[in-house]
């Protein structure tokens, strides 16, 4: 075993909750600040889990963006190692990419999590666009790779898939690529803020839960950030 081999992971001895954040980057995102407001959002979530205890040791956060092409952020760390680098949009939307880029991390890290004998909650993955993917179109190869690896890894049980459409994002075409289980939301009004406030006390009630419990998260749509699309 090399040095390489060896992964470092935080709070060994607590369950882990592993989390991917798929973040739309693409030009359209300069519209209306919409990138800028992503940041803040983004900055806001970290402080947050980072006031909660258990969810500070117990969340495992990965950030991939899709844009000029797909890029990995920040690979698996720990909030408190998390530090948010400021997202620049710019480029098309290679969103097939990008989610199965993130559906490979999360059975990498999996796997180092059975090699350390470290428990963990159910994945997530958290997609956030404001357009429609341009690397795959529905009926072809990367559409039905990704559609499935999306489907079937809900069904099976290997994570939870949400999706949120920005502005003008096509919803209709999200809702196919989304589990047929959990319809994607629609931001209100850019409120960046209050959808990352959301998945913040959202990752918290996980990290208070334990390992396979079912809890009951508040509703996007009360908690006023989202609405329901209409297509």
């Amino acid at each position: 075993m090399t040095l390489e081999d060896i992964v470092e992971i935080a709070y060994p001895q607590q369950p882990h909750c592993p989390t991917i954040l798929i973040l739309d980057t693409s030009g359209s995102m300069m519209v209306n600040d919409k990138i800028a407001k992503l940041n803040e959002g983004i900055a806001l979530f970290k402080d947050e889990i980072g006031k909660d205890e258990l969810a500070r040791k117990r969340v495992d956060l990965a950030v991939l963006s899709f844009g000029q092409k797909v890029n990995v952020i920040q690979d698996f760390t720990s909030i408190e190692e998390f530090e948010p680098e400021e997202l620049v949009a710019d480029g098309l939307t290679p969103m097939g990419e990008a989610i199965k880029k993130a559906v490979e991390m999360l059975g990498s890290r999996k796997d180092e999590y059975k090699k350390e004998g470290i428990d963990y909650y159910r994945p997530w993955i958290f997609l956030i666009t404001d357009g429609e993917p341009t690397d795959m179109y529905e009926g072809d190869e990367m559409w039905k790779e990704v559609t499935n690896l999306v489907h079937e890894g809900e069904k099976a049980g290997k994570f939870l898939f949400f999706a949120v459409g920005v502005e003008d994002a096509d919803l209709e075409t999200l809702a196919k690529i989304a589990p047929p289980t959990r319809t994607p939301v629609k931001l209100k009004d850019n409120n960046f803020k209050d959808m990352f406030l959301w998945l913040s006390k959202s990752q918290a009630k996980v990290s208070a839960s334990g390992v396979g419990e079912q809890i009951v998260l508040e509703d996007p749509i009360m908690f006023g950030w989202a609405e329901i699309p209409t297509f």
